[in-house]
C-alpha cells in the first residue's frame, strides 16, 4: 500500500484519513510495490506513513553473512507529540535467502499506529579490478550498509554501538544518529555531553506551558483547564476513565470557534457554559480497543474544526474567531488500572493565510499603524501576507508629537466589515482595560504612542472574510488625570454609559485600520 511509505504524509487538506494497523496481528510480512523495500531504521516524523504515529524499528537489519542466526527480535518505536520514542514494542525479524527481510507484526496497543515502509538507496556501481577490490561491486554511502539484495544500502543504527557516543540518549537518524538529554539537562558544545539547566532560564525549564523559580527548583504549571501530565512537564486536558464511560472536559476559551467530534462524527461535543464535554464509551463513537497481556486500551480522537457559521451569540466573545484551523486530541483509556491519560492539547502548525491592510487616519492627527516587528519603527506600506499563530503588531502612532499630552486607547475592537456600529464585534481593549489576555502591550517611546500585539485571527462563518480594527483614543491634557488613571473597569457601569454617550457627542476620535482579508482557507 503507497499509504505505508514514509514519503506519505496525512493531509488533512485533501480528506485523507489517519489508518491503524489493527487487522496486523503477528502474521509474517513483507514490505514491497509501493510501500518500501523495508521497515526504516531511523526516526519517522509524525502524521506520516498514512497515519499520526508512524512505527519504525530502532535497530539495524541482520547482516547478510550472518543469515544463519535466524530470527532477531529487535526493538520498534512510535514517533508522535516530537517524540520518537512515544511508544515501544518488538518485532521479529528474518533476512531471506531470496534478497530481502521479513517481519512478524504484532497488533499495536494504541492506535493511531502504522507499521512503516521505507525506499532504501540504492548502491553506487563501483568498476574495480584485481585483488585489492572489494567484496561487492557495489559501493554504498556512510553510514549505510548494502543489503541482502546486493544492491540497496540499508541505514546502520549508529546509537547500537556505544550508544553512538551519546552521554544519555542516543536517537538514530536517516545516515546519522543525534544525542539528547533527559529532563533538566541540555547537550553540551560537543553534541554528546548533557549539563545541567538553569531552571525556567533554559528552553522554559522544559515545561510545555508555564514554568516558576522556587529557590534551588523549578515547577512547571498550565494554564486555566489544563492539568499536567505525569511528566510534570507537558500540559493535557483533564480526561475520566471508568468502565461505562470515558468523559472529556475541554475549556471552553480553549476552542472558541471550533466544534468538537468524536472518530464518528455524529459524537459531537455539548456546551455547558464553561466548558464542551464528550461523553462516550469503549463501545461507542468510533473508540478503538485494543487488548494487550495486561491492560484494556481503548482510543479515540476529538478533532476541532471551525463552525460553519457562528450561530446565536453565546455570551462569550471567543465564539466570534478562531485562532487555529484545526485541532487534534487523542484520547487514551487503559483498563482495568483505570489510569487516566490523554495526550495534549495539539493544534496543527499550518493555519489559514491571511492578507492585512492597514494605515488608516481619525480624525485628530492620529494614525493606526500596523508593524513588521515587535520594535514597532517599520510599518507595512503594502498588505503583508500573514497566518493564523503570526503575531499582528498595531499601535496608534501620533502624527505630531506635542509636549504635555498624552493618549489613552479606551476601546480596541474589530467587526466583520468596516462598519464600526455594527452589533457583531470582538473587543480587544474596552474601557481602557485589555479584554482579551492574549494582548499584550508595549512600552512606547513617548505618552502619545500606544504599541499592541496579538495573534492573528478571523471570525468565524464562510462570508466573513474581512476583519477591520477600530479604536478608540482618548488625548489628555496636563491636568486631565483619566490618561493616567488607565483601565477603569471598576467604575459604575452607569457612569461609564453616561460618558460613553457624550464622548459620542464630542466626536470622541475614533480610527479605522484594514481590511484583513482571509484567503485560501484551508481546512486541516
Amino acid at each position: 500500500s503507497p499509504w505505508r511509505n514514509t514519503e506519505y504524509h496525512v493531509n488533512h487538506s485533501s480528506g485523507s484519513v489517519p489508518l491503524c494497523d489493527s487487522r496486523v496481528s503477528g502474521e509474517w510480512y513483507r514490505f514491497t510495490g509501493m510501500a518500501g523495500d523495508a521497515m526504516p531504521t531511523f526516526c519517522i516524523e509524525e502524521n506520516h506513513c498514512g497515519t499520526h504515529a508512524p512505527i519504525w524499528l530502532n535497530g539495524s537489519h541482520p547482516q547478510v553473512s550472518r543469515l544463519e542466526d535466524g530470527i532477531m527480535t529487535l526493538p520498534v518505536c512510535a514517533s508522535f507529540n516530537s517524540n520518537c520514542c512515544q511508544w515501544n514494542a518488538s518485532v521479529d525479524v528474518k533476512a531471506c535467502t531470496g534478497g530481502y527481510y521479513v517481519y512478524r507484526l504484532p497488533r499495536p496497543s494504541v492506535c493511531f499506529h502504522v507499521y512503516c515502509g521505507h525506499f532504501y538507496d540504492i548502491c553506487d556501481e563501483v568498476e574495480c579490478s584485481g585483488p585489492q577490490c572489494p567484496e561487492s561491486d557495489c559501493r554504498c554511502a556512510a553510514g549505510t550498509t548494502l543489503g541482502p539484495d546486493r544492491q540497496t544500502c540499508l541505514d546502520v543504527n549508529e546509537c547500537e554501538q556505544g550508544n553512538g557516543g551519546c552521554k544519555e540518549v542516543c536517537v538514530n537518524t536517516k545516515g546519522s544518529r543525534q544525542c539528547e538529554c533527559g529532563p533538566g539537562r541540555v547537550l553540551e558544545e560537543d553534541g554528546r555531553n548533557c549539563k545541567e539547566i538553569a531552571g525556567c532560564y533554559n528552553n522554559n525549564g522544559g515545561c510545555s506551558h508555564g514554568c516558576s523559580v522556587l529557590q534551588d527548583s523549578y515547577h512547571c504549571h498550565c494554564p486555566r483547564g489544563l492539568e499536567l501530565g505525569d511528566d510534570k512537564r507537558t500540559c493535557q486536558v483533564p480526561v475520566q476513565c471508568s468502565s461505562s464511560s470515558i468523559k472529556v472536559s475541554v475549556l471552553r476559551d480553549l476552542v472558541g470557534g471550533l466544534e468538537l467530534s468524536l472518530s464518528n462524527s455524529s459524537c459531537r461535543g455539548v456546551s455547558n457554559g464553561t466548558h464542551i464535554n464528550l461523553s462516550f464509551s469503549l463501545k461507542t463513537c468510533g473508540t478503538v480497543v485494543e487488548v494487550t497481556d495486561d491492560k484494556i486500551v481503548g482510543t479515540n480522537l476529538v478533532t476541532g474544526l471551525p463552525k460553519s457559521s457562528p450561530g446565536p451569540w453565546s455570551g462569550s466573545n471567543r465564539d466570534m474567531i478562531v485562532r487555529t484551523s484545526k485541532l487534534l486530541l487523542p484520547v487514551t483509556c487503559e483498563f482495568p488500572r483505570h489510569y487516566e491519560v490523554s495526550d495534549g492539547y495539539q493544534a496543527s502548525l499550518r493555519s489559514s493565510a491571511l492578507e492585512l491592510a492597514g494605515h488608516s487616519q481619525g480624525l485628530f492627527p492620529f494614525s493606526l499603524e500596523l508593524f513588521k516587528s515587535a520594535e514597532f519603527s517599520e510599518p507595512y506600506r503594502a498588505p503583508p501576507q500573514l497566518r493564523l499563530h503570526d503575531s499582528l503588531f498595531f499601535g496608534v502612532e501620533p502624527r505630531e508629537k506635542v509636549e504635555g499630552l498624552s493618549a489613552l486607547v479606551e476601546s480596541c475592537f474589530a467587526t466583520p466589515s468596516a462598519k464600526a456600529d455594527q452589533a457583531l464585534k470582538y473587543y480587544l481593549i474596552k474601557d481602557g482595560c485589555i479584554s482579551d489576555e492574549m494582548v499584550r502591550q508595549y512600552s512606547a517611546k513617548d505618552q502619545l504612542s500606544k504599541h499592541y500585539q496579538v495573534p492573528v485571527f478571523k471570525f468565524v462563518g464562510k462570508d466573513n472574510k474581512e476583519v477591520f480594527l477600530h479604536c478608540r483614543v482618548l488625548v489628555c491634557g496636563a491636568g486631565d488625570s483619566r490618561c493616567s488613571q488607565g483601565c477603569r473597569g471598576r467604575l459604575r457601569r452607569e457612569l461609564w454609559r453616561t460618558e460613553e454617550e457624550q464622548e459620542d457627542r464630542d466626536q470622541h476620535h475614533v480610527l479605522s485600520g484594514g481590511p484583513i482579508h482571509v484567503i485560501d482557507i484551508e481546512i486541516l
